[in-house]
């Protein structure tokens, strides 16, 4: 598994300032995706232990509120399980910050039993749509793509989509 970057202060993917990770391939190609240089499985940098570490370290101060994780696809099946330890690790260090997660697969019908997801808070699922874009959205690009209170879903057994005031 690679990732292309880490953003050590990242305050455009969740609330408050963040440690971001944007995590190397894709297989959807949105149309004008954002990231269109996170979609070759073989660029980036190897994914590592030392790199969860380095994340742990950057994140360890009182004004980090959380953890992204980004990509291209950290739910791809050759991303997932390394975005799963790393949010795992990440939640048994810090388990009052927040991990967020970005992907192109669907909650309900993708990721819902991925092991994975036992340590995300909070996932924005769905692909980037050009012709639903909205520059309006909280943390999302397009109209279709779903902020989903995980932990919560997980619980009851359905999908509980978080609206752009309770985020």
């Amino acid at each position: 598994m690679r990732y292309n970057k880490i953003r050590k202060m990242d305050i455009a993917n969740g609330p408050g300032v963040r440690v971001s990770i944007f995590m190397q391939g894709c297989c959807f190609n949105c149309k004008n995706c954002f990231n269109p240089e996170t979609h070759d499985f073989n660029g980036g940098k190897e994914f590592s232990d030392e790199t969860i570490e380095h994340i742990l370290s950057i994140s360890d101060k009182e004004f980090i509120k959380g953890l992204s994780i980004l990509g291209g696809e950290p739910m791809h099946p050759k991303n997932i399980d390394g975005s799963g330890k790393l949010a795992k690790v990440f939640k048994t260090r810090f388990p009052e910050k927040t991990v967020w997660v970005w992907t192109g697969f669907l909650f309900d019908r993708d990721l819902k039993d991925k092991e994975a997801l036992k340590y995300v808070d909070v996932l924005v699922d769905g692909q980037f749509v050009e012709e639903l874009k909205n520059p309006l959205l909280k943390f999302r690009g397009s109209s279709n793509q779903r902020i989903i209170d995980v932990q919560k879903s997980l619980a009851e057994g359905k999908v509980v989509v978080l609206s752009d005031e309770q985020v």
